[in-house]
């Protein structure tokens, strides 16, 4: 199984206070990795770092690599832009684009300049079918994205995500702000875009992350406490920080 990503004595700092604490962990191709911890654990801050979002923020700075197919994502002569074309992110709270559905979709596309060499109402369709959506929206594409209900805007912006075509999607918290059953759709989306796509998720919702992912990080006060399998660490983790914020007695 391949490494997609792989962190090395990665390190990160807002101004002189250090965030992320020398992470090392890999990020297994076409598999879904999850990250857990307590709030302000650097989790979030991890998962912007996987395509440099940090860098807007003054004062950042960075330690260690975080490798994509074995190139340093913070090397020098790295484009940026082409870094957010091929890792993707979905954010917390759904946020459409004040445009019609497929605006929406066609936003990257149309801005990277796809449609040279595609036909755009395809790529629309194809990342609608994607998401499970075009079936509910395929008569109303002209219709306003925000009117749309939770879970169909945040299949929407997970539609976005992939329309243009990226090989990692971040994922941070994508299912806070929806309830149960749109919940589990996007679970179960996850699932199926992990055949085509890298996937990484923030949680808070550890059920979750037993459920959809095959890896999990457990954050703790900026360091990775520990990594593995899913099913392992959940039921016969190494650390006893581990057991106890899983178990509920810490945390």
């Amino acid at each position: 199984m391949r490494d997609k990503l792989l962190v090395n004595d990665f390190s990160f700092y807002y101004g002189n206070f250090q965030a992320l604490e020398k992470l090392n962990l890999p990020v297994k191709e076409n598999q879904i990795t999850a990250l857990i911890g307590p709030s302000g654990c650097g989790k979030s801050t991890f998962l912007r770092s996987i395509n440099r979002m940090n860098d807007t923020i003054a004062g950042t700075r960075v330690e260690g690599e975080i490798l994509l197919d074995e190139h340093n994502i913070y090397a020098p002569e790295v484009d940026v832009v082409d870094l957010r074309q091929r890792v993707g992110m979905v954010f917390q709270r759904p946020n459409p684009f004040p445009q019609s559905i497929y605006d929406n979709v066609a936003f990257g596309p149309r801005v990277l300049g796809m449609t040279k060499t595609r036909n755009l109402d395809e790529m629309v369709e194809e990342s609608l079918r994607d998401v499970l959506l075009w079936d509910e929206v395929k008569d109303n594409l002209s219709g306003e994205a925000q009117k749309l209900n939770p879970g169909q805007q945040q299949r929407l912006c997970i539609a976005r995500t992939i329309a243009v075509r990226p090989e990692v999607i971040l994922m941070d918290e994508p299912c806070s702000a929806l309830d149960p059953v749109a919940t589990l759709n996007v679970e179960d989306l996850m699932r199926q875009l992990a055949k085509a796509y890298t996937i990484v998720i923030v949680t808070h919702n550890m059920q979750q992350a037993a459920r959809a992912s095959n890896w999990t990080g457990f954050f703790w006060l900026g360091k990775l406490v520990e990594f593995g399998e899913t099913s392992t660490l959940f039921t016969n983790p190494k650390e006893e920080l581990t057991e106890l914020y899983i178990t509920g007695r810490q945390g």
